[in-house]
């Protein structure tokens, strides 16, 4: 189960949107399903994301990367591609995140084929549930311009229904790993 709220968002004309749930894994294997690295199996899971690349490296906690997405909508929404500056932290509690806002950068100019979307400041916290090895709070913040030219509607029919897909496939990814 997920619950989704959303408000204004202070960045830009959209909303933020703010997803809470528990899901029945360890933090650790919902990190594994989430993190933020080339390579790892969000592709696979995530229908939202289609490729996943580090442009450039930083450090090994900072990196700018590129993400596409495949349409959605029943194509009313074409492929974007999102270029944003990511960093990813633990904390003494066992607390992950990954946090992220667009930037530019050189070596990914906008590609063919594909809008340029803005992640403004948004993030995922995997925070250990007390007590219970096998569960994690995850909290999601989403605040997207996604660009182009798409009605308002479709951005706030599209998100709330999103983030639930998310959470639900997230599940099912964690159910897997862990089989």
């Amino acid at each position: 189960e997920v619950a989704v709220s959303w408000r204004p968002s202070t960045e830009f004309a959209g909303n933020l949107y703010k997803g809470e749930g528990i899901l029945p894994a360890s933090p650790r294997d919902v990190w594994e399903c989430i993190k933020p690295v080339a390579g790892g199996i969000r592709t696979k899971w995530d229908q939202n994301v289609k490729d996943f690349e580090v442009i450039e490296a930083i450090s090994d906690t900072v990196s700018i990367c590129r993400t596409t997405t495949p349409s959605a909508c029943m194509r009313i929404i074409s492929p974007r591609e999102f270029v944003d500056v990511v960093v990813m932290k633990q904390y003494e509690d066992g607390t992950m995140l990954s946090a992220a806002t667009n930037v530019e950068h050189p070596l990914c100019p906008p590609q063919p084929n594909f809008v340029r979307g803005f992640n403004y400041p948004c993030g995922c916290f995997c925070i250990p549930v007390p007590g219970e090895p096998d569960r994690t709070e995850l909290l999601t913040f989403f605040q997207t311009d996604l660009g182009g030219y798409l009605p308002q509607t479709v951005v706030d029919s599209f998100f709330p229904s999103s983030i639930s897909g998310f959470y639900s496939n997230l599940t099912k990814a964690v159910k897997a790993l862990k089989a």
